[in-house]
């Protein structure tokens, strides 16, 4: 049995108060609140878009961000990124 949407929306926009008010007193760059506040608002949406879709067959333009182990390691910037620089130097030179 899926959780009423207007009560999982409610938690969405507690979340969001909840992480708005820990970056608001954050102590440091790695504060655990506000990464706990972040993971909050994760959990509260991604149970929201469930019970809107359970409910109304409906989903939301949003997707959480997640960022793999790889762009985590590697450091690298994309290939296209790359390009796209390079191609701006390159203009610039030129004028």
């Amino acid at each position: 049995m899926s959780i009423d949407p207007r009560v999982a929306l409610q938690s969405l926009v507690t979340a969001l108060e909840e992480h708005l008010a820990a970056s608001a007193s954050r102590r440091r760059e790695d504060d655990p609140a506000v990464e706990a506040a972040y993971l909050g608002i994760a959990d509260a949406f991604e149970a929201y878009e469930e019970a809107l879709y359970d409910a109304f067959g409906e989903v939301t333009p949003l997707e959480i961000y997640e960022e793999s182990d790889d762009d985590e390691e590697d450091g690298d910037d994309d290939p296209e990124d790359a390009d796209y620089a390079s191609d701006l130097v390159e203009a610039e030179v030129e004028h």
